[in-house]
This record gives structure tokens, sequence and C-alpha cells, in this order.
């Protein structure tokens, strides 16, 4: 497995260099870079002005030291970054998803049906609840430690407790 990282937000805004202060809106974004996928922050002014090319988004605000993060994601944005990397082939990109699918599972958003093999990869169908829409992802067989940094790592990126 490739080893990436994600910043916490720096309190500054990509785009413009501006400090974005305490309880102000922010966007954070997901941008795939040639190092892989890297979080960036812009502020309002500059997200709504420019529209960066980002792979996935949230809206979010900085909040004051030792305050409680507040959960700026809902289950529909985990869904929805799920979603978006389902044709995705870079090996990154698949762990991500397969434990975005665990998150989702944990959750009770997706439910295990069942799993097949093909062309030597194993792949879980999952019901999506309420939808019985079914969608599949590949088990790259990450080990625990791999999931629970993968699963960090998403929290940190979407500035949640996963």
């Amino acid at each position: 497995m490739s080893e990436w990282e994600i910043n916490k937000p720096l309190g500054q805004c990509h785009g413009t260099g501006k400090k974005i202060e305490y309880g102000q809106e922010y966007f954070g974004a997901l941008v795939e870079t040639e190092e892989g996928l890297q979080r960036r922050d812009f502020c309002a002014d500059y997200w709504e002005s420019r529209k960066p090319e980002v792979f996935c988004y949230w809206k979010s605000k900085l909040p004051e030291p030792g305050q409680k993060k507040q959960l700026f994601v809902d289950d529909q944005m985990l869904m929805a970054f799920f979603e978006r990397l389902e044709k995705e082939t870079e090996q990154e990109k698949i762990n991500f998803r397969f434990v975005l699918a665990l998150i989702l599972m944990r959750k009770r958003i997706l439910k295990y049906d069942e799993t097949r093999i093909e062309n030597d990869r194993e792949i879980w169908r999952l019901r999506i609840v309420g939808v019985k829409q079914i969608v599949e992802v590949v088990n790259p067989h990450l080990d625990e430690e791999q999931v629970e940094q993968l699963s960090s790592q998403i929290g940190e990126i979407l500035q949640a407790d996963i």
C-alpha cells in the first residue's frame, strides 16, 4: 500500500495565502496531484469566485483553539465520496474506497450481500439500505493497521471522528 498523508487544516487559504480566521467558513477539498490526493483549504471568497478543480470538497468552519470540532460531514457526503471513487483504478483510491465502505457499513448505510471472485480479485456486493441498490467494492485485503491508518486519515480529511 502506498503511504500518503492528508494535512489537518492550516488556517490558510491555499488560493490566496490569506489567513482563515477562527470561526470563519472555508472549503476543505481533496485535490489530485502528482504525489496523490492532498488536502487544500480555501477561504469562502476564493472558492465562490474561482471554483477550483477538486476531487471532492466539504464546507467547514475553522474551530477556536480547544473548541470541540463540529461534524460538517453528513452521511450523504460520505456516500457521495464513496460513489465518486467507484471507477478509480489506482490502488491508493481502491484502498480508500474500501475503508469508506467499512465506515458506511458501520453506519448501517451499506449492508453486505455477498462476495464473488473476478480475475483473482475479491469483490464485495453491498446493498444501499433503504434504496436496495447494489454497489460493489474491491477488497484489497488490508491489514488491521492499514485500515486504522486510512480511517484516521479519512477522519482528519473530513474533520470527523470516524
